[in-house]
């Protein structure tokens, strides 16, 4: 209703004067009468009043639910189904790795099976001054003999392999290590690059030419070839196994920062030039805080990415160093190390596939669970990804 409507309702109330005396109470003045019609014209022009008053108009953000950034990405890296299976396929392989020499632990990866074999034979024997007499005895013995080659069932799942171990437990022991070490490696050389990489970035200049040669150095530097000289050595020099395994570490991190720190210098050199750090510039913040509070943020999606991306490689590599021979001795379990049968006569390794094809299939997995990861986590941090 208008308020022309309102005015003409309030006098139709109004010139209906009082009500008929017979259903008055107070017959002498009228008064009730007036008071309830008067409340009644109130009550109906508040009812009207409230009927045109405006409706509060209805916000975007009532209607629109919006996401945070990490929920955006997540949003985006669900949605592909590839980065989901190379994600459970990770949960999956961690969990058999590190869960599951706790669950089942009836051998350890360098315990062998020394369970006896029990020996038949006959044997003649001869007797008397001059070896006249023979006699044939039949002889039942135990010995400690290894338990080598065994094919899978009975006590063990994958069966043994040359050197009596169990190839189940040795699996789940291997994957610890493969893929601590991959996960080492790139931390490191992620480090190594953030650093190098944020220094040449951020400063130029001379700075930058100095660090940029570094790089162009160490990527000139054949990683494999050095990799197996470097093992070679450790080996003759009889080296304990876990420093071995701390060297190759080493060795693989100090080897591999420079695409790191190409990346960040690249991601800095752009993103020194927006307008959010020239703000910083002006406010007078401090280097440390320009450097890992605003720009190595921002280059994080692009470094998670390429970590993870990389942590594939690592693993191939110690797979190759393993499968020559040149990685941890064989009582440490590794995947590479696991697969050095394959080194040996086609008879061998054809005769026993149990000791080395389901090492493959967790090498194989292991490296296209990493990259599914990091390919939808690239899709995923992409802005200009649409769907």
């Amino acid at each position: 209703m208008d308020n022309n409507q309102k005015e003409r309702l309030a006098k139709a109330v109004a010139a209906e004067g009082p009500a008929p005396a017979d259903l008055s109470p107070d017959q002498a003045t009228g008064q009730f009468v007036n008071v309830a019609a008067e409340q009644l014209a109130e009550t109906e022009i508040a009812g009207i009043d409230a009927m045109m008053q405006p409706e509060e108009p209805e916000h975007l953000e009532d209607r629109v639910k919006t996401l945070s950034p990490a929920a955006v990405v997540a949003k985006r890296f669900f949605r592909s189904k590839l980065s989901v299976i190379g994600l459970v396929t990770l949960v999956v392989l961690f969990l058999f790795s590190f869960l599951g020499p706790v669950i089942y632990n009836k051998w350890d990866q360098s315990e062998a099976d020394r369970s006896g074999m029990v020996v038949e034979d006959t044997r003649k024997v001869t007797y008397g001054e001059n070896g006249e007499y023979e006699a044939y005895i039949y002889l039942v013995a135990t010995n400690d003999s290894l338990n080598s080659n065994a094919m899978p069932g009975g006590d063990h799942i994958l069966g043994t392999d040359e050197n009596g171990y169990d190839v189940f437990s040795r699996l789940m022991y291997g994957g610890r290590i493969s893929l601590t070490l991959g996960f080492v490696v790139v931390i490191l050389q992620s480090l190594f690059g953030i650093i190098l990489g944020g220094l040449a970035g951020y400063f130029g200049k001379w700075v930058d030419m100095l660090i940029m040669r570094l790089v162009d150095i160490f990527a000139s530097i054949p990683t494999l070839p050095i990799m197996l000289i470097v093992s070679f050595v450790l080996q003759g020099q009889q080296v304990d196994a876990m420093a071995r395994l701390y060297v190759i570490m080493a060795m693989l991190a100090v080897l591999g920062w420079s695409g790191v720190a190409r990346m960040v210098r690249g991601q800095i050199l752009s993103l020194r030039e927006q307008e959010f750090m020239m703000a910083a510039e002006a406010t007078g913040l401090s280097f440390g805080r320009k450097l890992f509070r605003h720009l190595l943020p921002n280059v994080l999606p692009q470094l998670i990415v390429s970590m993870t991306l990389g942590l594939g490689s690592v693993i191939l590599t110690e797979a190759t160093l393993g499968y020559l021979g040149l990685s941890v001795p064989a009582d440490y379990a590794t995947w590479g190390n696991m697969i050095n049968v394959l080194t040996k006569p086609v008879e061998i390794w054809g005769q026993y596939p149990n000791q080395w094809v389901p090492t493959g299939i967790c090498i194989v997995l292991a490296v296209l669970a990493f990259n599914f990861v990091g390919d939808g986590l690239r899709d995923a941090f992409d802005p200009k990804m649409k769907r």
